[in-house]
């Protein structure tokens, strides 16, 4: 890319990373029109080459994860940013990129929401996932961004509520920055990639996000509420279900963040308390602010439900288990073979991460892991292939993992002496 401009600065340390201020073009101006879509796709469509790509969204600020503006640049065709509160739809811009490779940092986090606006990358190359691979202890991007191409990416805007309009300049230039240097990256990324021998695992790891499909919805998803391990009462987690329900029905009311709505400090201080009246709600510290006090009412109609309900209806003191295996803590007690193991598999997993300097988290899942462990009765290293293909594991890591497990498997096995 033409160098982005920098800005000047009193250190003489060659090694010193230079601030970027703007991209080497300028800002370009918001797309928020159809005709102005338009003349992005057609400049897209003959444009050469991956296609950097980055989202920006409110989380935070308003309910859910909706991407307020989207971020592309390629070659020949210079920066787009699309307002997409404006223009939800982008299908077109999707489609007038045809095949080429979408360049992202943490894929995971803006496909969706690209999904959402209608496109569907063909291809997806992760710089966050290739600096994983590479075992580099830093891996946001401004810091990938200084090893790698000596520049300052300043990320203050990064948590900023994006469905403000208008967006203010500043904030248009950190977006634009983000895609402008992802190209680049890319190309050094490759090149470290090929060295390493670790091209290929990462073209299957890229792959594999973007057909990741949406994460299943969570059950009693109330249960995260922050701070609810100290209500250890069914009464008082029925209250904490109850409030959390009330809060998310009016926090997708309002498109405001629950959190903004009700924090969930005030959720779990009526569970502790359990008041059995307005007057007694807002004598909760919690309830005594201006804004928490005018909309007691509501919440205390969420306390009074769930305070009338009957035993049989209260939630349960443990969150439910799925079908995974149990706590790691019960295994030496209640499956010692599944607990030897794992002891060992996780010795030989912890040697072939330092050898290959990847996370371990990215060589295996640890859930599969220990769902292998859990779950292997015979079979060998033929069995632990086929358990690790269907729960998702990529061939390159199947690859590696399971002649490692089949042997701890095997040493397990053999009873010690004496």
């Amino acid at each position: 890319m033409t160098e982005p401009t920098a800005a000047s600065t009193p250190e003489d340390d060659a090694q010193a990373a230079i601030p970027l201020t703007e991209p080497a073009d300028g800002v370009p101006p918001l797309i928020d029109t159809p005709e102005a879509l338009a003349a992005a796709c057609e400049a897209f469509a003959a444009g050469t080459g991956p296609v950097a790509a980055d989202a920006e969204r409110a989380s935070g600020f308003r309910y859910g994860q909706g991407t307020y503006l989207a971020q592309f640049k390629r070659a020949g065709a210079g920066i787009a940013l699309i307002d997409t509160a404006a223009l939800p739809d982008l299908s077109s811009f999707g489609e007038a990129l045809g095949d080429a490779e979408w360049v992202f940092h943490a894929a995971s986090q803006d496909l969706p929401g690209m999904r959402e606006l209608g496109m569907n990358p063909a291809k997806v190359f992760d710089t966050e996932l290739g600096a994983r691979l590479l075992g580099w202890p830093r891996v946001g991007l401004a810091a990938v961004v200084e090893r790698e191409l000596g520049f300052a990416l300043a990320k203050e805007h990064s948590a900023q509520d994006w469905s403000t309009r208008p967006l203010p300049h500043d904030w248009l230039v950190y977006a634009a920055l983000d895609v402008e240097v992802l190209l680049d990256l890319r190309e050094r990324l490759v090149d470290h990639l090929i060295a390493a021998g670790k091209l290929e695992w990462a073209e299957q790891e890229f792959e594999a996000v973007r057909l990741a499909p949406p994460p299943e919805p969570r059950e009693e998803p109330w249960r995260r509420t922050s701070g609810s391990h100290q209500v250890r009462d069914q009464r008082g987690l029925a209250i904490v279900r109850s409030m959390w329900e009330a809060r998310d029905r009016e926090a997708r009311r309002r498109d405001i963040s629950p959190g903004r709505v009700l924090r969930d400090q005030a959720i779990v201080a009526a569970a502790l308390a359990k008041p059995t009246s307005l007057d007694g709600l807002l004598g909760v510290r919690e309830y005594q602010s201006k804004g928490t006090k005018r909309r007691a009412p509501q919440w205390y109609k969420a306390v009074e439900e769930a305070m009338a309900l009957p035993d049989k209806s209260l939630p349960s003191r443990r969150a439910p288990q799925g079908d995974g295996p149990p706590q790691q803590r019960v295994w030496k007690e209640k499956r010692p073979e599944a607990f030897a193991r794992l002891t060992g598999a996780r010795e030989r997993i912890a040697a072939l991460v330092d050898r290959l300097e990847i996370p371990a988290e990215n060589l295996l899942q640890p859930d599969a892991l220990r769902r292998t462990c859990w779950e292997y009765t015979d079979g060998g290293e033929e069995w632990i292939r086929t358990f690790l293909a269907g729960r998702g594991a990529r061939a390159w890591q199947i690859d590696l993992v399971a002649p490692e497990l089949a042997g701890a498997f095997a040493e397990s096995a053999v009873p010690s002496e004496g």
